[in-house]
């Protein structure tokens, strides 16, 4: 099991943040441009921490330097089905994490959730830098 994985069960966002090179790349399910660096990243993920409900990992795909963890959850009424595919450095830090969601309408409460959520992203992450 990944630091990773066990941070994200454990609703731990210090803990997450430190599984995070300070040059990651997050691509999101609902924005078609990345996010680059670890304070916008770290507070994207603590962000998903407070609209995300009952999340738990189903399965986990291991190589070398990458993982796929796949989970369920749900914003409200509706259930996500998605995957965190995760690539690390040589450090064993997260330098790159994609993570995709099914089925659409999950992809549009996701993305309805993170729209509230951003204003409050966007100040942690300054106060990070």
């Amino acid at each position: 099991m990944t630091a990773f994985r066990e941070a994200v069960e454990a609703a731990d966002p210090d803990a997450m943040a430190a599984t995070l090179a300070d040059n990651v790349t997050f691509r999101s399910p609902v924005a078609f441009r990345p996010y680059e660096g670890k304070p916008i990243v770290a507070a994207i993920l603590r962000g998903v921490l407070r609209v995300f409900e009952d999340f738990h990992y189903v399965r986990e795909l291991s190589a070398p330097d990458a993982h796929a963890l796949v989970f369920a959850t749900r914003i409200g009424d509706v259930a996500i089905e998605g995957c965190d595919f995760l690539h690390f450095d040589e450090h064993g830090l997260i330098d790159e994490l994609t993570v995709m969601v099914r089925p659409m309408s999950a992809a549009q409460a996701l993305a309805e959730a993170m729209a509230t959520q951003f204003p409050q992203i966007k100040r942690e992450a300054a106060g990070a830098s």
